[in-house]
């Protein structure tokens, strides 16, 4: 599993790698690897190709409101990030549009919250039939 974030994520991104590593599960960390100030992008973009190359899957991302981040690994046509701030959402993140990417607002939810939320997230299926119909239609084609 993949994980990106900016120094406003760093401490969830650090729970979040915890607990999966605890769970025995392979974990790349994109970065950063610290609360000094940086540039999202710099770090969503490299989750973003490995999710899309299947060298992780999923990914989890974290900056503070969830959206920058979110918007960033959006940006690529083989990632649908979902923002997450509660365990339903990212249930059905997984389930009705088959997200790739898990965001969480680092800012926004406590350490405990970000774990129900990733597991949430681990925990479902995509449950296909007319949902696939309408993942078909996202990429934006020329």
């Amino acid at each position: 599993m993949g994980l990106a974030c900016d120094h406003a994520g760093f401490e969830i991104k650090e729970c979040v790698k915890r607990f999966l590593t605890e769970m025995g599960v392979d974990v790349k960390d994109f970065g950063t690897y610290s609360t000094e100030s940086v540039d999202y992008p710099d770090f969503a973009h490299p989750l973003a190709v490995a999710v899309e190359n299947g060298e992780c899957y999923p990914g989890f991302a974290v900056c503070g409101s969830g959206n920058g981040i979110s918007m960033t690994l959006n940006k690529h046509q083989g990632i649908r990030a979902a923002i997450c701030w509660c365990t339903e959402i990212s249930a059905l993140a997984r389930a009705h549009n088959d997200a790739n990417v898990c965001v969480l607002p680092g800012r926004f939810v406590d350490e405990d919250t970000a774990v129900a939320i990733v597991k949430a997230f681990i925990d479902s299926d995509f449950e296909g039939g007319r949902h696939q119909r309408r993942i078909d239609k996202i990429p934006v084609t020329k």
